[in-house]
């Protein structure tokens, strides 16, 4: 049995009226499971995770982003994550019986298929990419829902699916294939982003930091501290225990406690044991 995990992301963690409603179509499906869906006050944004049948997944996400077509303004649309679109992100995961190659080629389906339907300009990421400049996702969000305005029409920025201009209220999707990612935030007892974001350069890749991290800082004022958001691309590369072990080395610099951590979405059982094991 093909089994994928698909980890949409969609711009609405706030309202949870919304957030319902949008999950809705996603609910009691034949052939996939819904596994998760985290909404976020503060980075007002919602990963869901499903799990199943790649084609009964595809079928699905039609529905799922007429209703953030429907519910989601990106132009009143604010948070602490960035994003370029009401749905931020749709990335395809092999899990069971299935290659990357089927993995990259469920991510250009589903990707066609929002496109004709919808009129929303796609951008393929990751294993998915066409371009080398696009297979970080960083890259393509840069500038967010704002700046993609102006960004799309430069050459190098032309979506793979759609015209060079955004969805006036929607924006634009990333879509893509990858390994699985451990979506990783570390708690710390400050609400000092600037010392948070020094820590945060420690691991984070593009500053020297671990090869496979990417990382910042971010302020969760329902929370009343700040957090070392990151995603780990390589879980067996960078264990989570080296990653927290490295950030509560860097915290202490600043005499910041580090209470608490969290994961969003699922986690690799042997990322999990790796982790066990070690403390």
């Amino acid at each position: 049995m093909k089994i994928v995990q698909c980890v949409p992301n969609f711009s609405e963690g706030r309202d949870l009226d919304k957030v319902e409603e949008i999950v809705s179509v996603l609910k009691d499906k034949e052939g996939f499971n819904l596994v998760s869906y985290e909404p976020d006050k503060d980075y007002n944004r919602t990963v869901v995770t499903l799990l199943g049948n790649p084609e009964r997944i595809i079928e699905a996400l039609i529905p799922f982003t007429e209703k953030c077509l429907n519910l989601i303004d990106m132009n009143y649309q604010t948070g602490e994550h960035a994003r370029m679109g009401a749905v931020d992100v749709i990335p395809f995961i092999p899990i069971q019986d299935t290659t990357m190659e089927e993995c990259v080629s469920y991510a250009n389906i589903v990707a066609k298929k929002i496109n004709d339907t919808f009129d929303i300009p796609i951008f393929m990421y990751a294993e998915a990419a066409n371009e080398n400049a696009r297979v970080k996702l960083p890259n393509i969000r840069k500038g967010e829902f704002e700046g993609m305005k102006e960004k799309i029409k430069e050459e190098k920025w032309k979506p793979d699916y759609g015209k060079a201009s955004i969805h006036p209220t929607f924006g634009v999707i990333g879509v893509g294939a990858r390994i699985p990612l451990i979506a990783y935030n570390i708690d710390l007892a400050t609400t000092d982003t600037k010392k948070t974001g020094f820590i945060a350069k420690a691991i984070r890749f593009s500053n020297g930091g671990f090869r496979f991290v990417q990382a910042g800082p971010v302020f969760l004022e329902s929370r009343g501290h700040t957090q070392v958001t990151m995603n780990i691309l390589d879980y067996k590369k960078n264990p989570i225990y080296r990653i927290l072990e490295t950030v509560k080395m860097e915290a202490s610099r600043y005499h910041i406690a580090v209470p608490t951590c969290e994961l969003v979405g699922l986690i690799p059982k042997e990322a999990l044991l790796k982790t066990i094991k070690y403390y």
